[in-house]
């Protein structure tokens, strides 16, 4: 249950094997997952044949890779060659996929080995990580039962040391929320910097479902998630959006300006998360950081609406033939939000296309001025899913505000690193990083520097 650098060097050196660290894993999984149940195929011999692999090349002494032996999970909307790929749903049980996504073959080609899928809402669709095939996950923090969403899964399987690394995707929180929730770090990358692959039965993805999701690692240490990246990171002819960008960028002038904001567009922050923050923001400043508190960022109330504008109109689209896929609590939450963000017209669509494009440009320009900000990832406290569930619009609207710079940042298409700043009350609590366009290294090199101070705190259970 080290870190997923710690047992790559290990592997290398040959103080340990890939097998006995597979086994470990397997053992954790056993123990531990039918309590949290965030695993949802446990690919044991597939993950050994690969383990077995590894040691064997190691001994004739080849060059293993920078994650060798390590275990991941990924999500059950991410491909993985010969496993069905769910979403959570029966439609899809049987759904085998023919190869790995990109993000699953790169972290294969550098020795990582999938050790099982994880949990997620039916087809992504909602805040809290339960499926009608494989039921609720559960935080291994004991503490709080909501792992949050929609990478639930491999949020908890990384907290609770199930696996070393997770993959899942985010478009609006959702492996920054499972970060939160579970005490651990995750990465949503720049739009086009890590190649995926969204189709779903053949289909390619509309305008929304090309620009907002991004396959990206969870990790228990900024260093493993650093790593992570650098192997993700790139391009693939299956994914025309990859773009060939350096894992790096210029140095920038120091101190590196540092923007804070506690309570975007002033909606509201509870007390606790207001803290959070600052306290984030007084390590920065201790580490060297030109930290400067800002009233606001780009204006975010018509970015939002474009947002909701944007998805609403291409799910009810598909929402028919979706709908009977989900059950009456899994198709709650998008049948709020489009009751409360009904279907636009033609020209107001377009409109939100447009907005779209003004709100990277106003990002463009905030972050010219700050390469970093530091905010929340949800300006409330992450708590337990209601009574059964059961959402009413005012949740649903409420649940929507909180993860509001969340949100505009996937619009924009800026990288974010969630990292914890500790706990209160034995529940974990944190912040995010955004950065420029491209500079998710100054994003990971300021949550190295929370890190520092803060400690990692998994895993748990």
């Amino acid at each position: 249950m080290s870190q997923a650098v710690e047992i790559a060097n290990a592997v290398r050196r040959g103080e340990t094997s890939a097998v006995e660290v597979i086994d470990s894993h397997l053992q954790r999984i056993a123990e531990l997952n039918p309590k949290i149940n965030a695993v949802t195929q446990i690919l044991a011999d597939s993950a050994r044949h690969s383990a077995e692999d590894i040691d064997r090349r190691r001994a004739v002494g080849e060059k293993l890779g920078p994650l060798a032996g390590v275990p991941f999970t990924v999500k059950e909307n991410i491909d993985i060659a010969g496993v069905a790929t769910t979403h959570g749903v029966p439609k899809f049980k049987d759904n085998i996929a023919v190869q790995d996504a990109p993000p699953v073959a790169r972290l294969r080609s550098a020795d990582a080995i999938p050790i099982g899928h994880a949990n997620m809402p039916d087809m992504t669709i909602g805040g809290y990580t339960t499926s009608q095939l494989y039921g609720e996950t559960v935080n291994p923090w004991g503490t709080i039962r909501n792992p949050s969403g929609t990478s639930g899964g491999d949020g908890a399987a990384v907290a609770g040391g199930l696996a070393a690394l997770g993959l899942g995707n985010d478009s609006g929180g959702s492996v920054r929320g499972p970060a939160l929730a579970c005490g651990i770090t995750a990465l949503n990358p720049t739009y086009g910097r890590i190649p995926s692959e969204h189709r779903i039965g053949g289909n390619d993805p509309m305008l929304a479902s090309q620009l907002l999701p991004k396959d990206g690692p969870l990790a228990r240490s900024v260093a493993d998630l650093r790593t992570a990246f650098e192997v993700l990171a790139g391009t693939d002819p299956r994914d025309p959006r990859s773009v060939p960008v350096p894992l790096n960028g210029p140095v920038l002038p120091s101190p590196l300006r540092v923007a804070v904001v506690t309570d975007p567009a002033g909606m509201g922050v509870h007390p606790e998360v207001r803290q959070d923050v600052e306290q984030a923001a007084d390590i920065l400043e201790r580490a060297g950081y030109a930290v400067e508190q800002v009233s606001d960022v780009p204006p975010m109330a018509e970015a939002i609406t474009a947002y909701l504008t944007m998805v609403s109109s291409e799910f009810s689209l598909t929402w028919p033939r979706l709908r009977a896929l989900l059950t009456e609590k899994s198709a709650q939450h998008m049948e709020l939000t489009m009751g409360s963000q009904p279907p636009p017209t033609l020209e107001q669509y377009l409109e939100a296309t447009a907005t779209r494009h003004a709100v990277v440009r106003d990002w463009a320009q905030f972050l010219e001025q700050y390469p970093l900000l530091v905010g929340p990832v949800t300006t409330d406290p992450t708590t337990d899913p209601p009574a059964g569930m059961e959402l009413d619009a005012e949740q649903n609207a409420a649940m929507a505000v909180s993860v509001r710079l969340c949100s505009v940042t996937s619009f924009a298409g800026l990288p974010a690193v969630a990292v914890p700043t500790g706990t209160r009350r034995g529940v974990p609590a944190g912040v995010q990083i955004i950065g420029r366009p491209y500079r998710e290294d100054l994003c990971l090199s300021a949550a190295a520097a929370i890190e520092a101070e803060v400690g990692v705190l998994t895993p748990v259970g």
